[in-house]
């Protein structure tokens, strides 16, 4: 699995350095089909790819850019967008001008077939993979799951506590983990929630009485939700000037896991100027059938089946 991470994820390993050392080890690298990284410098106007390597210049043609650009259902900007970032490859063949100068043509595309074939064609529901953030809209955000093949995560499956745009949760290049929903001959489909920990493991990391830091994610007529972890939020009572997004502090009233519900008063709060704090993941396995948010106590069962 390791030589299909998201793109970025190999650039500074050991083994990556010295598979470029040389045109020697880039032959053998050749040989072996090996998926190696580096970073593309320019996508010139035809929209190929230039990649800086240690030994000689490389160039990813257009056509094996990406899995798609050629039939049309990959736009170029999946391209044009990697300027200035790593970008995995296998070297297809070095040619040698005139001049005795060396260039190593370079196939993104194949290290991609080659992830879907080894690795991401064999996942199934409830599996746990790596990715790296890529971009964000506000209907979900886009991430790498392994060569720079992307996918999505819906914004309604990113945590239990409800954002207004993904930005609200990662940042561009972050890495993170998701979990598989399905998975078809062209797609693999994610969430992100399951991985944050039920009702009760969020719940346990508080004590009514307590007076805690949160974020306000919605001011509504008859509340203020604030969330004090991704899957836990609560509700405080109505207060003037208080506005999403703004760091809260709260009074932990009450505890309910029969209705997982947890009460707040609100103290202050105040623009937040702080880092989207790092993301704590209460699944550290490789696979889940299932997960059960509601304590078993709760009248109201929320769940996960990945077996069925």
């Amino acid at each position: 699995m390791t030589a299909y991470l998201p793109e970025g994820m190999l650039l500074h390993t050991s083994e990556n350095a010295a598979a470029l050392q040389n045109v020697y080890t880039l032959q053998d690298a050749m040989r072996t089909g090996k998926i190696l990284e580096a970073r593309a410098v320019v996508c010139d106007n035809e929209h190929n790819l230039i990649v800086e390597l240690p030994c000689m210049r490389g160039v990813i043609p257009r056509e094996e850019g990406a899995i798609g650009i050629t039939e049309g259902t990959t736009r170029d900007i999946a391209l044009i967008s990697k300027a200035g970032k790593p970008v995995c490859f296998q070297v297809q063949q070095i040619i040698t001008d005139e001049n005795g100068i060396s260039t190593a043509i370079l196939s993104r595309k194949k290290a991609q077939l080659q992830c879907w074939k080894q690795f991401l064609s064999h996942l199934k529901a409830g599996d746990v993979i790596p990715a790296r953030v890529t971009h964000m809209e506000k209907f979900g955000c886009f991430v790498d799951i392994g060569c720079g093949v992307p996918s999505m995560i819906p914004i309604d499956l990113i945590s239990v506590s409800r954002i207004s745009h993904p930005s609200d949760r990662f940042t561009v290049g972050q890495k993170i983990k998701v979990v598989v929903t399905n998975v078809t001959s062209n797609r693999i489909f994610l969430s992100h929630k399951e991985l944050l920990g039920t009702w009760q493991e969020n719940a346990d990391r508080f004590i009514a009485g307590e007076t805690v830091s949160g974020i306000v994610r919605s001011v509504e007529p008859y509340g203020i939700f604030v969330e004090l972890a991704p899957n836990l939020a609560g509700l405080a009572e109505p207060k003037e000037q208080v506005f999403p997004k703004e760091r809260a502090s709260v009074y932990i009233k009450a505890l309910i896991p029969e209705k997982m519900k947890v009460k707040l008063i609100l103290v202050d709060s105040f623009t937040d100027t702080e880092p989207i704090e790092s993301l704590s993941y209460f699944v550290h396995t490789s696979h889940i059938d299932r997960w059960q948010y509601a304590p078993s106590c709760a009248t109201k069962q929320i769940e996960t089946r990945f077996d069925a």
